[in-house]
C-alpha cells in the first residue's frame, strides 16, 4: 500500500484497496463506482440493489446483478410497478437473486409508489442531497471513508417520509457513493474524479 492508501493494480496504476480485493471489483471500481448516475430507473435500480445488499457483502449483489436485472425487468419502474402476486412468488423462488421476502416486498412497493411520481422526481430528490465536493477532501485511506453522513441521514429521512421502504442512513450513503453524489475514491486513486 502506498502512503496515499492506494494499492498498485496489475497494470501498476494506484487504486482503492477494495477495488483489487476480487477480480469482479476491478471493472466496477474503475468504471462505475463513484461516477454520476442519473435517471429515475437507473437510480431505482441502485436503490434496490443497495437495499438487497443490506446485511450482505456488495460482491454478493454484484455477482447477481444480471440476475436481478432479468428478474426485475431491467428495474424499469413502470414494469415493476405492474408486477402482481404471481411475479412476487416467482421472485421469491428465483435463485438468481437474493430471495428475501421483506426486500422483495419493499422493491415492489417502492416501484408502485415511484410510478406515481413525476418523471425526474426521484433523480431530483436524490441529487438534492449531494454535498458540496469542495467541502469534502479526498480520503487518504479507506479508514477515513464514513459509513453514514449528515446528508445520507437526511436523504434516508426524506425518502422514508415520501414512503420509500428499506432505506436507512447507511444504505443511503452507499447509494450516494455508488451513484457519484460523493467521490470516496481515496487520494491518488486512478478512478478519483471520474478519471
Amino acid at each position: 500500500m502506498t502512503e496515499s492508501g492506494t494499492v498498485a493494480g496489475p497494470d501498476g496504476r494506484p487504486r482503492c484497496p477494495w477495488g483489487l480485493s476480487t477480480e469482479d471489483y476491478v471493472a466496477y471500481h474503475d468504471e462505475e463506482w463513484g461516477r454520476p448516475v442519473h435517471g429515475d430507473d437507473e437510480l431505482f435500480e441502485r436503490l434496490c440493489l443497495e437495499a438487497f445488499q443490506s446485511g450482505l457483502s456488495w460482491i454478493t449483489i454484484l455477482r447477481r446483478r444480471e440476475g436481478f436485472r432479468r428478474a426485475f425487468d431491467g428495474f424499469r419502474i413502470a414494469s415493476v410497478a405492474a408486477f402482481g402476486e404471481s411475479d412476487r412468488e416467482r421472485l421469491l423462488l428465483d435463485e438468481g437473486i437474493i430471495r428475501n421476502r421483506a426486500k422483495v416486498d419493499a422493491t415492489l412497493a417502492n416501484a408502485k409508489l415511484l410510478a406515481t411520481w413525476s418523471p425526474g422526481e426521484l433523480d431530483a430528490l436524490i441529487w438534492s442531497y449531494a454535498p458540496d465536493p469542495a467541502g469534502r477532501p479526498a480520503p487518504r485511506s479507506v479508514s477515513e471513508v464514513p459509513a453514514v453522513t449528515d446528508e445520507s441521514t437526511a436523504l434516508a429521512k426524506a425518502l422514508k417520509k415520501r414512503g420509500i421502504r428499506f432505506v436507512g442512513p447507511t444504505t443511503a450513503y452507499a447509494l450516494m457513493q455508488a451513484c457519484g453524489l460523493v467521490d470516496d475514491h481515496v487520494e491518488g486513486c486512478v478512478a478519483r474524479g471520474g478519471k
